[in-house]
C-alpha cells in the first residue's frame, strides 16, 4: 500500500506539472492570463475559519503568503488525485498504464473545481458568474485532460 501511495503521489505531481506547463504555454503563446494561485491561497487560508463560500474572494481579507499557499494547495490536490488514481486502479494498472482511466479520473476531478472551488471563490457554480462561463468550462476540461495526460505519462515512466 505504501508503494501505491508513493507512486500515486509522483503520478499526481507529474499530472500537475503537465497542467502547469500547459498553463504557461497558453499564457506565453496564446494570450491567456498568467497562472495566479493567490486567490486559491486566500480561499485555502479562510477555510481554517470554516468559510468555504465567498461572494468574492477579492473582498476577503488578504493573507501575506497566499500565492505560496495557493501553489502548495494546487500541488497537494494534484498529489491526492494521483494517489486516488493509483489506489483505485491498483498494481495491475501501474504495471501497464492505459490512458482511459487517467482521462476519466482527470475529467471527474473537474467537479471539485466547478462545485467547490469556483463557488468558493465567488465565481459561481461551474464559473457561472464569469463573463464567459462556456470558455472557462472548456478550458477547465482541457486543463484536466492535460493533467490526465501528465498522470498517464508519469505512470508509464515509473512502471
Amino acid at each position: 500500500m505504501l508503494n501505491l501511495i508513493l507512486i500515486g503521489a509522483l503520478i499526481g505531481i507529474g499530472g500537475t506539472v503537465a497542467m502547469d506547463i500547459w498553463a504557461v504555454v497558453l499564457w506565453k503563446f496564446f494570450g491567456q492570463s498568467a497562472p495566479n494561485w493567490a486567490p486559491v491561497g486566500r480561499w485555502t487560508w479562510h477555510l481554517r475559519n470554516g468559510t468555504v463560500f465567498h461572494d468574492s474572494i477579492g473582498n476577503a481579507s488578504r493573507y501575506a503568503n497566499e500565492q505560496a499557499l495557493g501553489w502548495l494547495f494546487h500541488y497537494f490536490v494534484g498529489i491526492v488525485y494521483g494517489i486516488v488514481l493509483a489506489v483505485v486502479m491498483g498494481e495491475a494498472w501501474l504495471e501497464a498504464p492505459t490512458f482511459l482511466p487517467a482521462f476519466v479520473w482527470g475529467i471527474v476531478t473537474v467537479a471539485a473545481g466547478w462545485f467547490l472551488l469556483q463557488p468558493g471563490l465567488g465565481i459561481g457554480w461551474a464559473a457561472s458568474k464569469t463573463p464567459n462561463p462556456t470558455k472557462v468550462r472548456a478550458m477547465n476540461l482541457l486543463g484536466h485532460t492535460v493533467f490526465a495526460l501528465g498522470m498517464w505519462v508519469t505512470a508509464l515512466v515509473l512502471r
